[in-house]
């Protein structure tokens, strides 16, 4: 039996976790700004100091070979393709030096599912980059990039986090999570890992101490059912042990890509980012994807359960391979948080505040 909207608000005002069925008929049948006053008030209760957050960093791609070939995908190349690339090391190190030149404190290296790239490679590059620049957050790989060295490595999910972490690894990014519902894996990225990999590597990540986030990438081929399972998938693994430390859901854009198609609505995108902060109360940080939504869907977002802003991102490439290309630097991010009437600050990749503007 279906229950009365009004029923569902109360039951979200008064602080009570509610069930799928209730997280299912809210997307399918909430009025927009209902979803977002419930999402603002919780944003409210958890963030009462009306700060919002971001942190400066840049997404270094270090190879776009990969053999996952994602059908929603535009950024990746067969080995043998003409504009296929793997960075040399000194490549890296030179992006990585003008991130710190820019003041910036993450590191975001992610790249595609190279059939070659085994754990000695990374435990050197990361012991590298840990000794040149030790200020810097190594926020690196993706639950997918982990299970591929593990496999070409031989070794189990755990030794190899294990080693990562040993060589500088500091905490695991969220990517790849697409929708954690295997129909749809299997549909848009069926020589991904299945839902079930994804989690394997985030509790290993959590059980060594590192700091993780989850992402979700909606509007591609799932139905909203399937998004609310993903979104519960996420709150479970949290309450189980996780150590998500943010919830970033972004759209699928289908600029270039094999999957084609159309992307969310803006309606759509504020309905399911205001959801993931009535449901995701285990987890402290909701982001809202400036990236893919631009600077003034950005805005509203902050009225809609998002208290952070993400990166600055000094580069970005796979999500510009499918044509989605903002940009923004800390002072047009600085000046995005004032103009919704926010105060701003940039933060480190564990929500610790390095400087209040």
């Amino acid at each position: 039996m279906m229950s009365r909207l009004e029923d569902i608000v109360r039951k979200i005002e008064s602080g009570e976790l509610l069930d799928r069925k209730e997280a299912l008929q809210l997307l399918q049948r909430a009025d927009l700004l209902l979803l977002g006053k419930a999402a603002d008030r919780i944003r409210k209760r958890l963030h009462p100091d009306n700060l919002v957050t971001f942190v400066v960093d840049r997404n270094v791609n270090y190879t776009n070979i990969c053999e996952s070939k994602c059908k929603f995908c535009a950024f990746y190349r067969d080995q043998s393709a003409d504009d296929a690339y793997l960075l040399a090391e000194e490549e890296i190190f030179a992006k990585i030096q003008e991130l710190v030149d820019l003041g910036g404190t993450q590191l975001l290296m992610q790249g595609g599912l190279h059939p070659d790239l085994g754990i000695d490679w990374f435990e050197k590059l990361f012991r590298e980059i840990k000794q040149r620049f030790p200020q810097i957050q190594n926020h690196s790989l993706s639950p997918a990039e982990i299970t591929q060295i593990a496999s070409i490595s031989k070794l189990s999910i755990k030794n190899t986090v294990d080693r990562l972490k040993d060589a500088g690894l500091d905490s695991i990014p969220g990517g790849g999570a697409e929708i954690l519902v295997d129909r749809v894996r299997q549909e848009i990225s069926p020589k991904k890992i299945g839902w079930n990999g994804w989690a394997e590597v985030m509790r290993e990540a959590a059980a060594s101490g590192m700091p993780t986030t989850a992402t979700m990438m909606f509007g591609s081929r799932e139905s909203l059912a399937e998004i609310v399972e993903h979104i519960f998938r996420v709150r479970e693994l949290q309450a189980a042990g996780g150590s998500f430390t943010a919830f970033i859901p972004w759209t699928y854009q289908p600029g270039n890509t094999e999957l084609g198609g159309t992307t969310a609505t803006g309606v759509e995108y504020l309905k399911v980012l205001a959801l993931s902060r009535i449901i995701l109360d285990n987890i402290p940080n909701v982001q809202a994807s400036w990236v893919t939504q631009g600077a003034r869907m950005a805005q509203v977002a902050l009225f809609f359960g998002a208290n952070d802003l993400g990166g600055t991102m000094l580069e970005e490439n796979v999500v510009a391979a499918a044509g989605c290309s903002f940009r923004m630097d800390r002072s047009e991010m600085i000046a995005l948080i004032h103009g919704a009437g926010f105060k701003a600050a940039q933060r480190t990749t564990t929500y610790k505040i390095v400087r209040k503007f």
